[in-house]
């Protein structure tokens, strides 16, 4: 049974309710009871299980936050499937960024039920939604079956965090993932992340801070929660451009990285550098 938004989150104490004060809650839950109706419609009995993750329930969605969902379904997806769900996800997600007061970005997850039993690496996903795929997605990209390490972090997060919306809790069809891959997928992650460090700054900044954080704790936190454990940890002048990044991302400042590309780079490479003694 598909449960209510708002009663599941309250159940869960997730942080949603608290964060999410402002008149448009009640249609960021109708987003995602949405998003739940069109997995139904196309899936069927298929659908094993629909949970929420990330940012809504490990601290409460921030300003550019996404809502992140995660389903499981017991057979792959046909193309027609893939077709329609992409439609679907393509009408009800917002564009990013997202302007105030129009619908979340969402990102959708879909893994087949067989590939969550064992403990391959790199986790495979059959489907993935996500608003920076949305141009190669209007130009007629199909989203298609995919192994990725950050598929593995991702599972080994909301494996711990995931609220169910539908169907049982993420850990009756996912066995816990070894923290070995969780630090093989943070190694095979990087030199991706570092990549893309321009143009998204402070992303990938607080991403590495979160990354050091469970390589030394093993815990999973947010991105906020990771970079006020990190500031202490680093130089003064680091822990300037780490606690901007953090403010930025809590809504805090409007973040303006023009300029700052060299300080950028070098608290990357620091962070990498700690990250990778732990691996």
């Amino acid at each position: 049974m598909w449960r209510q938004v708002d009663d599941q989150l309250r159940d869960n104490s997730c942080g949603w309710i608290k964060v999410e004060m402002e008149r448009s809650h009640t249609e960021r839950c109708e987003q995602v009871q949405a998003a739940g109706r069109a997995l139904q419609e196309i899936f069927g009995n298929a659908l094993q299980a629909v949970s929420l993750h990330g940012s809504a329930v490990s601290g409460g969605l921030k300003p550019h936050s996404d809502i992140d969902l995660l389903a499981v379904v017991d057979r792959s997806m046909t193309d027609g499937q893939r077709r329609d769900l992409l439609a679907s996800l393509l009408g009800l997600s917002g564009r990013y960024p997202a302007a105030a007061g129009s619908p979340r970005c969402l990102e959708l997850i879909v893994f087949l039920r067989s590939d969550l039993l064992g403990t391959s690496y790199p986790a495979r996903a059959e489907f993935v939604y996500g608003e920076w795929l949305r141009d190669a997605f209007e130009a007629g990209d199909l989203p298609a079956p995919a192994c990725d390490p950050e598929y593995t972090l991702l599972l080994a997060q909301a494996r711990q965090q995931a609220v169910s919306l539908f169907g049982p809790s993420l850990s009756v069809f996912l066995p816990e993932v070894p923290f070995k891959h969780v630090l093989r997928a943070m190694g095979d992650a990087i030199p991706m992340l570092m990549d893309g460090l321009r143009g998204d700054e402070r992303n990938v900044l607080l991403t590495l801070a979160r990354m050091w954080c469970t390589a030394s704790t093993g815990e999973f936190v947010t991105k906020d929660a990771a970079a006020a454990w990190a500031i202490p940890k680093v130089p003064e002048m680091d822990a300037a451009m780490l606690d901007y990044a953090r403010r930025a991302y809590l809504g805090e400042v409007a973040d303006e990285w023009e300029g700052r590309f060299g300080e950028v780079r070098r608290l990357a490479e620091s962070l990498r550098t700690r990250i990778i003694a732990l691996l």
